[in-house]
């Protein structure tokens, strides 16, 4: 798998993730938008969720993960 699928690919989890995280969020609290996710604190119904929160620490490490791959990128850039 080239470095351009994998970031490709990448890129799809996070979106996925993204909107099932907010859809969550709307459905504990309707109208949340996709800043209002961003501080989750801001809001009990997210907060003291558990499943809304294993699913933005699922979100954390889709990032954490493309942080590492774009480093790895930086510092080994693919030949050819």
């Amino acid at each position: 798998m080239s470095a351009t699928s994998l970031e490709a690919a990448l890129a799809r989890m996070i979106a996925d993730q993204r909107r099932k995280l907010l859809e969550l969020a709307r459905r504990l609290r309707p109208g949340l938008t996709d800043d209002d996710i961003t501080q989750p604190h801001d809001y009990p119904e997210l907060a003291e969720n558990w499943h809304w929160n294993y699913e933005d620490g699922f979100l954390a490490g889709l990032l954490a993960a493309e942080l590492a791959l774009r480093r790895a990128l930086a510092e080994n850039p693919p030949k050819g």
